[in-house]
């Protein structure tokens, strides 16, 4: 995922947050890039880090890396560092952004304390984001839906030896193409999406099947309790294929297919003027 640093940027920092150590891991690239303008902020790193090294910092040899989504939509190895870590990279970096930058990190932090003691407040934040993006009220309700049957099957997913990253998707397609007859990839082609995201582009009947396929493999597999990969695939084109059958009928009856290569916000220009009053 990724922040604005809106108080001094538009620039994106990306950002990810584990589970198991409760931590935000942040790109250190994105932080040297916004502090310092650098056109090329991995060569600045890595003279820093080599200076750092030398001088001893324990933030030079034991930062970490993550695989993180880079502009042209893969995903590379990418340094990243805790939020203490990064105040003190901040102190290694001569820059006046580096105050307004340190009331990021603890608003960020802060912001995930509260989120964890009331998930109420992460839901408020995410409504309100998709309001500013221009997407109806009714389509919001449907995917932060979506978003707690996804976990739920993520949850199950690890919990059966599943491996987050390539495993997760290769179920997750296998789901996908069951019940929508095309490939996420192909799914997004047809959408004409690049990096976006998916889910946000799916109509709220798009929206129900996928959380029909996820949440049926989720019972399957609960049901079932796979302990090989090639088991939890069967059990992800089983869940599929529940939400498959369902799209069917409810075309056979229509007489027009739910796969749209519209999206979401398209279909519902005349919400954004409306909505965007309704937060300011």
């Amino acid at each position: 995922m990724s922040h604005n640093l809106e108080e001094f940027t538009q620039e994106k920092i990306r950002s990810h947050w584990d589970d198991k150590s409760e931590k935000w891991y942040i790109s250190i690239t994105d932080i040297v890039r916004v502090l310092t303008g650098s056109p090329n902020p991995r060569k600045y790193w890595s003279v820093l880090k080599t200076r750092l090294k030398n001088e001893g910092s324990e933030l030079a040899t034991n930062c970490s890396q993550l695989k993180m989504q880079s502009a042209d939509g893969k995903f590379y190895l990418t340094d990243v560092a805790d939020i203490e870590q990064i105040l003190r990279l901040i102190q290694s970096i001569p820059s006046p952004k580096a105050e307004p930058f340190k009331l990021w990190l603890a608003k960020l932090g802060n912001e995930r304390i509260q989120e964890t003691e009331d998930p109420e407040i992460g839901i408020d934040r995410a409504m309100q984001s998709y309001l500013r993006k221009g997407y109806s009220k009714e389509w919001i309700n449907q995917r932060l839906k979506s978003i707690e049957v996804r976990k739920e099957l993520t949850d199950e997913w690890d919990r059966r030896g599943v491996k987050a990253g390539r495993e997760f998707a290769i179920l997750t397609d296998i789901i996908t193409q069951a019940w929508s007859e095309k490939t996420v990839k192909e799914y997004k082609q047809f959408k004409d999406l690049k990096k976006e995201s998916l889910r946000d582009h799916m109509t709220n009947l798009e929206l129900v099947l996928n959380m029909l396929a996820e949440a049926t493999t989720t019972e399957i597999s609960q049901q079932n309790q796979p302990d090989t990969f090639d088991q939890n695939k069967v059990v992800a084109h089983e869940g599929g294929s529940i939400a498959g059958n369902t799209r069917r009928q409810i075309e056979a009856k229509t007489g027009k297919s739910i796969i749209s290569g519209s999206n979401a916000k398209g279909e519902l220009p005349e919400n954004v003027a409306e909505n965007k009053r309704s937060i300011k």
